[in-house]
């Protein structure tokens, strides 16, 4: 695995030298090395993936007389597969083999037109499948076309500005009341997951970076939760995968309110009374575990959730739902969005706006009330 002049993975068969060039390298089928050198990071895997595409499949010629199915085993096995997050790339192989492969799969890459990748899209749509999931298709096939043009297999990418996703109703995002906050909460006490759900409520942590968050990240004398990593549970091979998280802002420092503060302790409390059911458990460091020192897939959270819910008589929620609440209630509180951006670790200000901020019809009754009050002219 070769590493730039900082010390950053580049990937197998690349490095930077100290003059500043990058190179890439491999040996082809012949046992002949092959070496090139470039100014910039991209060019040099662009060659790297062209000329190993090459040497593996040396009666395809470059004019694109190749499916699209050979294009994409190559494409997330030699080139996506060695630059992007695990998770990326497991939303790249699920939306192609549910959703292109069965359209476009045995189409020759050359003849694929944008009409065909719209149809891609529309087929979806007919299919009831909600809008992020065909964005997340027309990205897969944006960016695979992207690298195959790149490659020289075709002259122009077919995802166009013309290739859209049919557009949806605009679905709310579910959201406590504080009322359903408070039911849900007294019906919860009794459940074994209970600290996992409230110390969601009094933090804003999605569920995989519950499930990443070790002990060594907890400053109790400073009061300070680092965040430092998310953990997925993959559901194909039944293994919980830990990984980076998405952007650099992910990375952050929450501190924690009373009620968090009082939850870790417990959660502590119990760690050292099972000192250890999971002895030897990879995991074993991690703070939210179940009582046989195991972590939960977002599935057992959901099944827990659901029951709640129906106890309580209260619309049923997911993980997620917990984490848009405790944002609602920081922008209740009067919290600054801009305070609140760095707490949940998104990039920009708008994403916390856009996506996290749903004020409840009560307190726009409220904020209208003091409006009026206030404003009163008649």
């Amino acid at each position: 695995m070769g590493k730039d002049l900082r010390g950053k993975e580049l990937g197998v068969g690349i490095s930077q030298r100290k003059d500043g060039l990058y190179t890439a390298r491999f040996t082809d089928r012949n046992g002949k090395r092959k070496q090139q050198y470039f100014k910039k990071l991209q060019e040099c895997r662009n060659w790297l993936a062209d000329a190993q595409f090459q040497d593996e499949h040396g009666n395809i010629n470059a004019s694109g007389e190749m499916t699209v199915d050979a294009w994409f085993d190559y494409w997330i096995k030699n080139i996506k597969g060695k630059t992007v997050r695990w998770s990326t790339l497991r939303n790249y192989q699920d939306r192609y083999e549910k959703n292109i492969k069965k359209v476009i799969g045995n189409m020759i890459i050359s003849n694929v037109k944008p009409m065909h990748c719209q149809n891609v899209l529309n087929i979806m749509d007919n299919e009831e499948y909600a809008g992020s999931s065909m964005a997340r298709a027309r990205a897969t096939m944006s960016s695979m076309f992207s690298d195959a043009l790149d490659n020289s297999l075709i002259n122009v990418n077919p995802v166009a500005k013309s290739v859209k996703c049919p557009k949806k109703p605009e679905k709310n995002t579910r959201v406590f009341t504080v009322d359903e906050q408070k039911k849900f909460i007294d019906v919860a006490k009794g459940s074994r997951n209970y600290l996992h759900y409230l110390f969601i409520l009094q933090t804003g942590m999605r569920s995989s970076e519950l499930r990443g968050l070790k002990w060594d990240d907890i400053d109790f004398s400073n009061r300070i939760i680092h965040v430092r990593r998310n953990i997925i549970y993959d559901s194909s091979s039944g293994e919980f995968i830990t990984g980076d998280l998405k952007t650099n802002s992910g990375l952050r420092d929450i501190p924690m309110t009373p009620a968090a503060y009082e939850i870790l302790m417990k959660m502590k409390s119990q760690e050292t009374k099972q000192k250890r059911k999971a002895f030897s458990f990879e995991f074993s460091d991690c703070v939210f575990l179940n009582r046989f020192g195991r972590l939960f897939p977002n599935s057992n959270y959901d099944r827990n959730l659901a029951d709640l819910c129906e106890k309580a008589g209260i619309e049923k929620i997911s993980m997620h739902t917990l984490r848009h609440t405790f944002a609602t209630r920081c922008i209740e509180s009067g919290m600054k969005p801009k305070t609140l951006q760095k707490i949940l670790g998104h990039a920009n200000l708008a994403m916390t706006m856009d996506l996290y901020v749903h004020v409840t019809d009560d307190e726009k009754q409220k904020e209208m009330q003091k409006f009026g009050d206030l404003y009163n002219v008649v």
